[in-house]
């Protein structure tokens, strides 16, 4: 028998919190793929009491992220796909740098890469919603030579919607194929 190919699933800032869109993609993609979800808030050792998103991003941007990474690192030791939304995006992109033996990253409404001035060495999709106030601009894409896919007409939270859930899983059901 064939062994499936990996998947890894990062979770948005929220994690488990309000997370029923993650089945849209989870039902998809588990029969074709090996699927894990990671909760990045369990990841990065973030307060999971907390529920106010400003508290929860804090709690990221001050040591949070860097322990997701290297706790992604330490739980994944083959190699993995990668679909992750948001922060989990962030946490997936430099996981890689440092790594993360990533085939392929799609990383959605991760808007904290525009901070990124090095990109990893594997399949790399990025969508954002072109509303996303916080998204890349064009200069960042044409410096890290990435072309990214800006949906029209949409917001950060885009990926919560079942519609764009079934065209990312899509994608990724012919890139991995």
């Amino acid at each position: 028998m064939l062994k499936q190919k990996k998947l890894i699933i990062l979770s948005d800032i929220l994690g488990v919190i309000q997370s029923d869109w993650i089945k849209h993609y989870t039902s998809q993609l588990t029969p074709l793929l090996s699927v894990k979800f990671y909760d990045v808030r369990v990841l990065g050792d973030i307060d999971l009491l907390i529920t106010d998103k400003e508290q929860i991003h804090k709690q990221f941007v001050e040591g949070g992220i860097e322990k997701a990474i290297e706790n992604l690192i330490a739980l994944e030791k083959e190699e993995v796909n990668v679909l992750a939304f948001s922060i989990g995006g962030t946490i997936a992109w430099k996981s890689t740098l440092r790594g993360l033996k990533s085939t392929s990253l799609t990383l959605v409404s991760s808007t904290r890469l525009r901070k990124e001035t090095e990109k990893p060495n594997c399949k790399l999709k990025t969508y954002f919603g072109e509303k996303d106030k916080f998204k890349p601009n064009d200069e960042w894409f044409s410096k890290l030579n990435l072309e990214g896919i800006i949906l029209k007409n949409e917001g950060h939270e885009i990926y919560k919607e079942k519609s764009f859930a079934e065209t990312i899983c899509n994608t990724i059901k012919t890139q991995l194929q």
